[in-house]
């Protein structure tokens, strides 16, 4: 089993990961990853393909690359302006190229051609962090294995489930929380989510997770993390937002505007700059539009 990270101290105040486990599984009865692979090899080389590229992407790529390549050996003889074209599609395929044909050769010359299931050897191969050991681990090589990509990261904050902002923290964290039988489908579904539901601008009224997550009181303008504190609950007669007002940006437009307004004027609309009036100065010389 691979050596999760020490547990940290404290925790009382954030979200249960088994009250989240529960409800990721009803969005997701099984989560599972999304690349395409037949075993170990194949899922490895596909996760390192997936650095700076989608899933998507990959399962369209390696085809190809494993009909011609089926095995370490036979990538680790292989030519990379021969490869290259087989991953293009990825991106930085130079790359890639490379580091999958050295990633082969250690394979043949200090595993035999075999995926190791173990994180210190698997992680002491060329181009393979922890979280690519943790995905071929978890996935195809019946090892417990928790891998947090920038997906996981985001979503596990956002929700309340730890403190920690990298990723080993937040491996530590919900590794401490959960059997090591949970760890694994915790994070693809923690990942699922990310890609489907909790985006960069979430949709809230459609997840599962949602009445137990802490991200209303980070939305209400409270401190990151302040799990204690109360939402904020906004005046009803204050409905505009600052930050998208299209007056916002110039106080003193607003205080024209609020001063006419109080004489029982018309609103006078704000004078135009002094770079706008100069294009309707040049339009007036030309004759025509300014260009």
């Amino acid at each position: 089993m691979p050596r999760a990270p020490k547990p940290a101290a404290g925790g009382a105040d954030l979200v249960p990961a088994p009250a989240v486990l529960e409800r990721l599984l009803r969005h997701f009865p099984a989560p599972d990853t999304e690349l395409a692979y037949r075993n170990a090899f194949e899922l490895l080389v596909a996760t390192v393909l997936s650095a700076q590229s989608t899933d998507a992407r990959v399962n369209e790529t390696t085809p190809a690359l494993f009909a011609r390549y089926p095995d370490a050996r036979a990538l680790a003889a292989a030519d990379p302006d021969e490869v290259e074209p087989l991953v293009h599609a990825t991106g930085f395929f130079r790359v890639k190229a490379r580091a999958i044909i050295t990633l082969s050769q250690r394979l043949v010359a200090d595993h035999g051609g075999e995926v190791p299931a173990d994180m210190d050897a698997l992680t002491a191969l060329p181009g393979v962090g922890r979280k690519t050991a943790n995905v071929v681990l978890g996935h195809a090589l019946g090892v417990p294995g928790l891998p947090v990509d920038r997906h996981v990261l985001r979503v596990t904050e956002r929700i309340g489930l730890t403190h920690e902002t990298t990723p080993e923290g937040v491996e530590r964290d919900l590794c401490a929380a959960l059997p090591p039988s949970d760890w694994t489908r915790m994070s693809d579904g923690l990942i699922l989510l990310g890609r489907r539901v909790c985006r960069p601008k979430p949709q809230c009224g459609a997840c599962e997770v949602a009445d137990v997550c802490r991200y209303p009181f980070k939305a209400g303008g409270l401190q990151p993390l302040d799990l204690d504190a109360p939402v904020r609950k906004r005046s009803p007669g204050k409905t505009t937002d600052r930050r998208t007002s299209p007056t916002a940006t110039n106080p003193s437009t607003n205080r024209r505007a609020s001063a006419t307004a109080t004489k029982g004027g018309p609103v006078v609309p704000p004078r135009p700059t002094a770079k706008a009036a100069g294009r309707t100065t040049k339009a007036v010389r030309g004759k025509g539009p300014a260009r």
